[in-house]
């Protein structure tokens, strides 16, 4: 299917979302009257520019409060029509969106729509343009699409269809079933929006609040399974009003934007892509650093040892069972200190894994290596981080990317250990947009979004996971962008006994993050402990949390950089991470940042 996106969906001036729609591969756009009009740009030129980028202009809209009108009114509608369909001739756009009135001389009369709505399409005839004819949800008297259509079918024209927005349609509830009574060829239109499950005005929520399909509430894939079942064939086209795209990069947006439509066309079996490759394990994770030592530091006291050296680059590879962390000192650390650049994922398919992450607009990156380092494929995240697919010696078949590095003398780590979890907190325009790569490039599921106090604000948190929890990413965004401490990412350490592991922490010379008494207090109150395991836990800063499948005990570090670590004691059954106790963490790590 043909991909459309609307240009108020991006940022930027017409000819940057034009730019921006283009690169990231639609096929078409929706010109957006606003968007015109503050071009300098003539239609044509804004015509030529469209074919040099090689888009096709699908609709101009909108059209607002046409029909149902007094006389005199609807006269005055002809005439303003006349002089869109003049403009849009000029643009080489054939079909115009005629929203359902929301005017307060609009009259609640069907019979009259429909003759005021043929009429305005023998206009439209005479200029070889379709009219496309929307219910608004906060239409005055046109609020849902099968009363919309049976205006449409009412007026009888060849010229005038029905334009069908999920948004609109969703929102207030409507069963889209009914749209398979509607003729594919009377479906002039096709827009598409999510929209997070929101309790307010749908006004408000409209403007606002939409999203890319697949980054909200809405069921938009069972919608468009009745479109196509209708016989629909004109292409899949996003209408986004949302102020965080209308404030960020337009080229990201529309690079998210497009793979939210190849997703959604995955979904309802009308695109090809290849199959997801769902990582299996948590094969290592990379810190970038300019000075090593407090890394090392820190990595000694958790019980990490550095067992190897990267043969060419100046990367040292810790372990401790299967948790593995690699730091590196190469020029890139020296830019922003000590930071989680890299992720290495467990596939069992890594070239797989890489062909879907390129189909869905993740190229593969350019990698710097000597000939004889092991071919691994990496992909960015949109917050920048790097994903490699890896197979750590379990397909002798495939590299292992342990044979780049030369084993140090060393000892090894006592006990086992594993990455539990990763924490990476988003840029704060690009949080929807990182829990749609992570479920869609990845494979992986995403949890509920919850909402986490923060002593300056609101932070939204959003795990994703593969099904046995092997891989697990925390994507938040903080509540204060400007605040680089709320941009800190950390890694969690899977232990089997937090007490015994945060006692050799603090023998070896690391510092828990202190927690309030209060805190402790609050705990007692709504749990019950054996005889000395509260004093304990106050003792060394371990908080707790439960859930129907059983407890979860962690305790944090210090924050090096960007970077800090968790160390879990989770039980079997316990399937979130302490989200409970996040708002005391974060007022810890803000009470305890350098005074500036």
């Amino acid at each position: 299917m043909r991909t459309s996106i609307a240009t108020v969906s991006l940022s930027g001036s017409l000819t940057e979302k034009l730019t921006a729609a283009s690169r990231a591969g639609f096929d078409g756009v929706e010109i957006f009257e606003n968007d015109l009009l503050a071009s300098p740009l003539s239609p044509r030129e804004i015509r030529a520019r469209c074919a040099d980028l090689g888009l096709s202009i699908d609709l101009y809209q909108p059209m607002r409060d046409i029909e149902a009108v007094p006389e005199e009114e609807f006269a005055r509608n002809l005439r303003r029509a006349r002089h869109k369909f003049e403009l849009m001739r000029e643009l080489g756009a054939d079909t115009v969106l005629v929203c359902s009135s929301v005017s307060p001389l609009a009259l609640d009369d069907d019979a009259l729509a429909a003759e005021q709505l043929s009429r305005l399409a023998d206009l439209a005839g005479e200029f070889g343009i379709r009219v496309a004819y929307e219910a608004l949800a906060w239409g005055r008297h046109v609020s849902t699409y099968d009363h919309a259509w049976r205006i449409v079918e009412a007026a009888g024209h060849p010229a005038l269809g029905t334009c069908l927005d999920s948004f609109h349609i969703l929102s207030r509830g409507s069963d889209p079933k009914g749209i398979e009574d509607i003729p594919g060829e009377k479906i002039f239109f096709l827009q598409l929006a999510d929209a997070p499950l929101l309790a307010m005005d749908v006004l408000q929520w409209s403007r606002h609040h939409r999203c890319f399909p697949g980054q909200g509430g809405f069921d938009v894939a069972g919608l468009v399974r009745h479109v196509l079942r209708a016989g629909y064939a004109g292409p899949f086209s996003l209408e986004v009003f949302n102020d965080v795209f209308r404030q960020a990069e337009a080229g990201p947006t529309a690079v998210d934007a497009h793979r939210s439509l190849l997703v959604l066309q995955e979904a309802v079996g009308v695109g090809e892509l290849p199959a997801p490759v769902v990582p299996t394990g948590v094969a290592f994770a990379e810190l970038v650093t300019p000075d090593a030592e407090p890394v090392a530091a820190l990595l000694g006291a958790l019980g990490l040892t550095r067992t190897a050296r990267h043969r060419s680059k100046p990367v040292d590879l810790w372990e401790r069972g299967e948790a593995r962390i690699l730091v590196n000192t190469g020029p890139a650390a020296r830019r922003d200190g000590t930071q989680l650049a890299a992720i290495g994922l467990e596939s069992p398919d890594p070239r797989a894994a890489a062909r879907r992450a390129e189909a869905l607009l993740a190229p593969v990156l350019p990698r710097r290596r000597a000939a004889e380092d092991a071919p691994l494929d990496a992909v960015a995240a949109p917050d920048g981080t790097e994903l490699f697919f890896c197979a750590t010696a379990r397909r002798p078949e495939l590299p292992d990317w342990r044979a780049d590095f030369t084993e140090v003398p060393h000892t090894p780590a006592p006990g086992p250990a594993h990455i539990d979890h990763l924490a990476l907190t988003q840029p704060w325009h690009q949080y929807d947009e990182a829990a749609l790569f992570h479920r869609s490039v990845l494979g992986l599921h995403a949890q509920d979004s919850v909402d986490v106090a923060d002593p300056y604000g609101l932070q939204r948190s959003r795990a994703v996971t593969n099904a046995d929890g092997s891989v697990r990413i925390a994507l938040g965004v903080g509540a204060a962008p400007t605040d680089d401490t709320l941009h800190a990412q950390h890694i969690a350490l899977a232990t089997g006994d937090v007490v015994t592991a945060a006692r050799a922490f603090r023998a070896a010379g690391g510092t828990l993050l202190p927690i309030p008494a209060n805190y402790y207090d609050d705990l007692a109150a709504r749990h019950e402990f054996a005889d000395g395991e509260l004093e304990t836990y106050r003792e060394l800063g371990i908080l707790y949390d439960r859930d129907a499948g059983g407890a979860f005990r962690h305790c944090y570090t210090r924050t090096v950089g960007r970077v800090f670590f968790e160390l879990v004691e989770r039980d079997p059954g316990y399937r979130g991470y302490g989200a409970q106790n996040a708002p005391v963490r974060l007022a810890a790590q803000h009470a305890g940042r350098p005074a500036r």
